[in-house]
């Protein structure tokens, strides 16, 4: 039988800011045994990628495990692919950025096992044909995407096995197709399914490369593929099926691949990524149409013939705009990343800052917590903290590199969230804060700078694709007495259809609200509509003022609450040095006779929800219960969250004593191992029955202070008074 290549390509990854111990579970069960079964068949070579978050983690507490690694690259039996350091994704972030992330990773590898690097990772196969121009000047050989990319570029069949020529602006790079296929037998299906699937297609071309390609953690830190792979000794059968075939498999690499073939020709690959990932980004009602046709596809006599033609038409960028809190991400680490390009065409800025800075930044580029599909992603709050630890330290440094120190107050006006609105940037030495007047007038980012903490990582909850099948599989399970229903779906938590709830508003601070005067804490937990106000999400018109050692941004809206024209300002006062945001709220015109229920919702996140030590308090000290839980006091003039193990603490407090409400966000998504609730912030909304004086007005202060469990002595900082400019004189 004629000669096939089959080339074995491995993807490892663990996320910045993953939890210690799941980095530990994923080498025990995945990495660590997949080697110890490779290295007993030396007739077996493969490709090996592991991310940069996962190497420096495995140099560092397993470096026998690295040196194993090497040793087989010296033999020549691992070729290790490069990437993207701190894998992002490539059509994100910046050309300059692509180039210094794949060519800083190279050097890292090369030091690390000692040999040149060629080919690369593209990570979650996401494809722009620009993406060419990159990866060259980067120095980058060769990738692999998915046969799906190709089909879609109109290259089907049997010409799939193989690998290609592309080219962006006269820059050439080799491309293998990736089979699907195999991506679904291995390992899932016993090894003579692959063998049926390589026997035939050796059969019908002669000479062919298939490429099987994907994460290294579905051999084992997958739910039940230890046992399976491992245990039960799939990988074993697996191997000794390509050995006992070697007179016509051919187990080599990519890099030989290339030396020894030709390309099958040359090819313009559409933009995309694999199958599932341009499905994920749908929004759930195109995901549901596209579900129906594919159901009418796959049904077709002619299936075979259409599918080629058949994609769902997701394209990856829309997950900055199915999911905001990404597209919040996205815009930071954009505007970070053009402030270090300028500043490195300074000659007076210093470059150890600057490197530290690139290095956060690049940090602050891993692509999880951007997207979600089958895993967390999105949805995993210690990932979205990682991200934007990793910016305000890049933040940080680049106020170094530039000579910004000791106490000081700025305020900016731009488009820092890329919505075609003015937003205003406050910050000093202590805190950065993000205002959008356009929506709202929400805190929408606020950085404690100390701790490296975003106070409003928030996530709103919406509906998922997914939310239906819990609600079906929970509806089948209590209806059969059998405890039916599917079985192959996990509910890692009772009570998920109880908390499929989902946001009319984002879930950030100093949003304003109106309600019923007999509104209850259970209607705002259940979602219901009880607003009675336009002022949540409606725009408001500002203006800035700076005063010495301190700047102020003032907010302000006519709007209407039960038909009744109402007027607020909302005056946001910071000062140099100082941890605290002072928030003064004027409404005005309120209808003789009329009483009004007023409350300011204050979302807090980046703090573990249900833990002893991280708690609600009242200003005497009383606790009130771990920041999930709900509290519902008639009166009340302040409250603090804590979080002892950040070291952490949030004051509040408001000039006036009314009400207080406080609520967990819980979101319920979908992960590897099942469907779970997710705690994602708090919601703090002190509440007042408002009466207005003669002159139909009514204010209050709010304070929020940022600060450490065990407080510090803030700086005494003097005002000095100043001119009001409209942001068009800005």
């Amino acid at each position: 039988m004629s000669n096939l290549r089959l080339i074995l390509a491995l993807h490892n990854h663990q996320p910045v800011g993953n939890f210690e111990g799941v980095f530990e579970a994923a080498y025990r069960d995945s990495y660590l045994p997949f080697l110890e079964v490779l290295e007993r068949y030396p007739e077996i070579t493969f490709c090996l990628h592991t991310s940069g978050p996962l190497l420096e983690w495995l140099v560092d507490q397993r470096p026998d495990y690295v040196a194993r690694v090497r040793a087989l690259v010296e033999t020549g039996r691992v070729e290790i692919l490069g990437g993207g350091y701190f894998e992002p994704i490539m059509t994100m972030i910046p050309h300059v950025d692509r180039v210094g992330q794949i060519r800083s990773y190279a050097a890292y590898l090369e030091e690390v096992f000692g040999a040149r690097v060629r080919g690369m990772w593209t990570p979650e196969r996401v494809w722009e044909q620009h993406l060419v121009s990159a990866f060259a000047e980067a120095g980058v050989e060769y990738t692999v995407l998915d046969d799906f990319h190709f089909e879609q570029a109109g290259v089907a069949g049997d010409d799939l096995f193989g690998y290609y020529l592309t080219e962006d602006e006269g820059r050439l790079l080799k491309v293998f197709p990736g089979s699907e296929t195999l991506r679904y037998t291995i390992p899932f299906q016993e090894p003579h399914a692959t063998y049926e699937f390589l026997r035939d297609l050796a059969a019908r071309r002669p000479g062919a490369t298939v490429v099987f390609a994907d994460d290294g953690e579905k051999f084992g830190s997958w739910p039940e593929t230890y046992d399976h792979v491992y245990t039960r000794g799939w990988l074993n059968r697996f191997c000794d099926m390509i050995v006992g075939n070697k007179e016509w498999i051919a187990s080599t690499t990519l890099g030989r691949t290339v030396d020894s073939t030709l390309p099958l020709g040359k090819v313009y690959i559409s933009d995309g990524s694999y199958r599932e990932m341009t499905e994920w980004a749908l929004t759930p009602e195109r995901n549901r149409a596209y579900e129906r046709a594919a159901r009418v596809v796959r049904q077709h006599d002619r299936s075979a013939e259409i599918k080629p033609f058949f994609r769902a038409g997701g394209f990856w960028r829309n997950f900055k705009a199915k999911y905001p809190e990404s597209d919040e991400m996205y815009a930071r680490m954009l505007g970070l990343s053009g402030r270090l390009a300028a500043l490195s065409a300074r000659p007076d800025a210093d470059p150890d800052y600057l490197e530290a800075a690139r290095r956060e930044l690049h940090r602050g580029q891993c692509n999880c917590p951007y997207w979600h599909g089958a895993f967390g992603g999105l949805y995993l709050p210690h990932l979205r903290g990682a991200i934007y630890q990793a910016l305000i330290a890049c933040h940080d440094a680049l106020d170094e590199a530039e000579g910004k120190a000791g106490p000081r107050v700025e305020l900016e006006v731009g488009d820092f969230n890329l919505d075609a609105r003015q937003e205003i940037r406050i910050e000093n030495d202590r805190l950065v804060a993000f205002f959008r007047p356009a929506q709202g007038g929400h805190l929408y980012e606020l950085d404690a700078r100390e701790a490296g903490v975003n106070l409003l990582a928030t996530l709103d909850r919406r509906p998922e694709p997914y939310h239906q099948t819990i609600l079906d599989v929970i509806r089948a399970r209590g209806s059969d007495e059998r405890g039916g229903g599917d079985d192959k779906v996990v509910l890692k938590h009772e009570g998920l259809d109880d908390r499929l709830v989902y946001d009319g508003h984002p879930r950030k601070a100093f949003v304003d609200h109106f309600y019923p005067l007999d509104v209850t804490l259970d209607d705002l937990a259940a979602c219901l509509p009880v607003e009675r106000g336009d002022f949540v999400s409606g725009a408001y018109l500002a203006r800035v003022k700076r005063e010495g050692k301190r700047v102020s941004l003032v907010m302000e809206r006519p709007g209407l609450v039960d038909e009744h024209p109402i007027k607020i300002r909302k005056t946001v006062e910071a000062a140099a040095g100082s941890p605290t945001l002072e928030v003064r709220y004027e409404i005005e015109e309120i209808p003789a006779d009329t009483r009004l229920r007023f409350g300011v919702e204050i979302n807090l996140a980046g703090m573990a929800g249900h833990a002893d030590d991280r708690y609600y308090a009242t200003p005497s000290g009383e606790r009130l219960g771990t920041l999930d839980s709900r509290v519902d006091r008639p009166e009340l003039d302040g409250l603090s969250l804590s979080d002892e193990w950040l070291d952490l603490k949030v004051g509040l407090s408001w000039s006036k004593p009314g009400g207080l409400w406080c609520l967990p966000v819980e979101t319920v998504s979908q992960s590897e191992g099942g469907f779970e609730k997710v705690y994602q912030s708090s919601a703090v909304i002190p509440h007042w029955e408002v009466v207005g004086d003669e002159s139909g007005r009514w204010e209050v202060t709010i304070r929020l202070a940022i600060g450490a469990c065990r407080p510090r002595p803030a700086p005494d900082v003097d005002a000095a008074p100043g001119r009001m400019a409209s942001l068009a004189e800005v």
